[in-house]
């Protein structure tokens, strides 16, 4: 089986944002409590923080993080996560049915980010409250000094402004299932009202509209346009979010899903261009897709974990090769829509639906997904390049429950791949997924006007058993370094095996300088 692709320099799709190797972290079961902030484990440091999770965080290197939440964020006071921890009040969350003792809080998350090498992504309640208390947190968090607010910031220890930048106003207000759900009418005017509030405040920040939550929603179309209708001026990004499972164990069909978020990434730039079209606006709305993993594993276990609570266990999936063989490609359809998609969040980043799993009295671990991660942000950043790929392809029928009717995916390329130009490196980097299952993949990959000098390396994600998993004391699935990659007249000639992700570094011959010399390789 062989597959053939050709790139150019100059045929370029945009250059991808950092920020699209995102995390979160929501207030949902052991995220926070036993996940990023444990007070009484073995390596927790000063704050409470473990250092074994933060050496992980940075390993994935995630440039943003999003946090309160989420469903938790809907119902959250945010005052009640600040100021002496003794006399924090001990709140019902409402969305995962828990005790929140808000131990954790704004002031602690913010220096957590900064021991993590991330930026914080902060959402404001637009549910059970409004533009005055969003307004408030901004002002909390960025006003210099002079105010209550600035003034309570920096008796808590902030004495510098946190200089938040990115905004989420609410958390998937289309969905019924969120505390203080509205219509698209309603939540677009308080979202409007809450951004004016919040830039008038730090006119430097940046906002985040809820757009649907999936594309499965009914309202889906209907509540882009009327929330844009109300938000574009002063909107920056329209989020969405999307996840993924395997409940039926079509496997073949479960591999095509990368299409499935391809096809809402371009719905959902059409309805921001049809937004800004109607209003004769040369702006564009970019996306933040922060949300978004695979998450069916631990659906229906909610009744193992005693409700009322504090870091009640909830939505620990276990992640499978097969489940990294996916993210792998979802990271490569983030790369290739880097010319709308700007922010993504990969839900979540400890223990809840994670890369990183954490032991109560015990360590940390990295489970499959996390390996894709880590190389796509390591490696992934610069250039994203348009291809033209030639080889063979297969249908698929896919159900996303027993319940649901099958749907059959036809034309789908067994390469799934993405291509950087990382100019800083002077490499061009391939992310690419062979998804037959039974046969390897002879892979030509024509360089076109680069000057290629050799192959760097090729980092091989395979596993003989598509359901083999990481466990605290075994690593079964994680990448190995393959030989026999190699360039032959300006072509890179690879063999993928079944069932596999591979990354590739392809180094370029550096441009010379004006004395002749040529910069050294990083």
């Amino acid at each position: 089986m062989k597959t053939s692709v050709i790139l150019n320099r100059n045929f370029t799709i945009g250059e991808i944002d950092e920020r699209i190797y995102g995390g979160f972290i929501e207030h949902l079961g052991r995220a926070v409590y036993g996940g990023i902030y444990q007070p009484d484990h073995p390596s927790a440091d000063a704050d409470g923080f473990r250092t074994d999770v933060l050496g992980l965080i940075r390993e994935l290197g995630m440039p943003v993080t999003r946090y309160p939440g989420g469903n938790f964020v809907s119902g959250y006071n945010w005052e009640d996560g600040t100021g002496p921890r003794d006399r924090r009040p001990v709140r019902l969350d409402l969305a995962w049915k828990a005790l929140e003792p808000n131990t954790f809080g704004t002031d602690e998350f913010i220096k957590w980010c900064r021991r993590a090498g991330t930026a914080p992504m902060m959402a404001v309640n637009l549910g059970t409250r409004g533009p005055a208390e969003a307004q408030q947190l901004v002002e909390y968090c960025n006003f210099p000094g002079g105010t209550e607010l600035s003034e309570r910031r920096r008796a808590n220890g902030g004495r510098e402004p946190y200089r938040v930048k990115l905004w989420c106003l609410g958390n998937e207000m289309d969905g019924p299932w969120q505390t203080g759900h509205r219509t698209a009418d309603e939540y677009g005017r308080t979202a409007l009202e809450a951004a004016k509030m919040m830039k008038w405040t730090d006119p430097s920040i940046e906002v985040i509209v809820c757009g649907s939550s999936n594309d499965a929603m009914p309202t889906f179309g209907y509540w882009e346009e009327t929330v844009l209708e109300h938000t574009y001026d002063l909107a920056d990004y329209l989020s969405i979010h999307r996840y993924f499972g395997n409940r039926c164990g079509q496997t073949p069909g479960y591999l095509a899903q990368p299409e499935e978020m391809a096809g809402f990434i371009r719905r959902a730039v059409a309805c921001c261009d049809a937004a800004g079209a109607k209003k004769k606006s040369s702006k564009k709305i970019m996306l933040s897709f922060d949300e978004w993993n695979v998450w069916f594993h631990s659906n229906g276990r909610e009744k193992e974990s005693p409700e009322w609570t504090v870091g009640r266990p909830l939505l620990e999936d276990v992640y499978t090769m097969e489940d990294a063989l996916l993210v792998g490609m979802l990271l490569s359809t983030l790369q290739n829509h880097a010319d709308r998609v700007k922010i993504a969040c990969l839900a979540q980043s400890v223990n809840v639906i994670a890369p990183i799993m954490t032991e109560k009295d015990g360590g940390a671990w990295r489970q499959t997904i996390f390996h894709p991660f880590a190389l796509a942000s390591k490696y992934g950043r610069g250039i994203a390049l348009q291809s033209v790929v030639e080889g063979p392809c297969y249908d698929a029928e896919f159900r996303t429950d027993a319940d649901a009717p099958p749907v059959l995916h036809r034309g789908i390329p067994y390469l799934h791949a993405s291509f950087v130009h990382n100019t800083e490196r002077s490499e061009v980097v391939i992310f690419a997924a062979n998804r037959n299952l039974a046969e390897p993949m002879e892979l030509e990959v024509r360089l076109g006007d680069f000057d290629a000098v050799s192959v760097i390396e090729q980092q091989t994600l395979h596993h003989s058993d598509l359901k083999a998993v990481n466990s605290a004391e075994r690593e079964e699935v994680a990448p190995v370094a393959q030989q026999g990659a190699a360039l032959e007249n300006g072509t890179l000639k690879a063999v993928l095996l079944p069932a596999s992700w591979n990354m590739l570094r392809i180094s370029l011959r550096q441009p010379a300088r004006a004395d002749g010399s040529r910069q050294k390789q990083p």
